[in-house]
């Protein structure tokens, strides 16, 4: 993803300057697995509708309007009909969704472990995902939809409340107690 646009992760990570290189691929990387959590799983329609706005420069908004002005090539029409339909489209997922999929992601990746791999990384708050993010943004390697901030990803829980609290009551296998209602 990085090297394809011209730049390198060690650029990206240069550029944000705070976090190890290992944080930016856990984030690209939580990032599927927060749209398929939230969208279902990415369909092969939905990879050559993305491989054609990357080659177009257009975002969900200007697909849509193209399709519904009957100017897109028919390929391309006969994917977003095997997407579901214009409504379908957009995997975004907001700032939250994406700081708990993180969560989930990180725990099932390294269980007990997860807060001290995430704090090795330098990232000790939600906000720094987003950081990671913008960053990404700003390199032209994720997109944003208007309304998206950095302010989305602030105070979305505490790393002890997140990472340790689901192990507080003993390791039960070392599997995370389930949240509370």
């Amino acid at each position: 993803m990085v090297e394809e646009s011209g730049k390198s992760l060690q650029d990206l990570v240069r550029h944000v300057g705070r976090y190890r290189e290992e944080a930016f691929l856990f984030v690209r990387e939580g990032l599927c697995h927060a749209a398929d959590h939230v969208h279902g799983p990415e369909t092969p329609a939905h990879r050559v509708l993305q491989q054609f706005m990357l080659d177009n420069e257009l975002d969900w908004s200007d697909l849509v309007a193209q399709y519904h002005t009957g100017v897109l090539p028919e390929p391309v029409v006969e994917a977003i009909e095997a997407a579901g339909g214009c409504e379908n489209l957009n995997r975004h997922v907001s700032g939250r969704e994406l700081c708990w999929a993180l969560r989930d992601f990180a725990l099932k990746r390294w269980g007990i472990m997860a807060h001290v791999v995430l704090n090795d990384w330098k990232v000790k708050t939600t906000a720094d995902f987003g950081r990671i993010v913008f960053g990404f943004i700003d390199f032209d390697l994720m997109r944003k939809q208007d309304g998206d901030t950095l302010d989305d990803f602030r105070g979305v829980y505490t790393f002890d409340e997140a990472f340790d609290k689901p192990f507080d009551s003993g390791l039960q296998g070392l599997e995370p107690n389930p949240p509370e209602a």
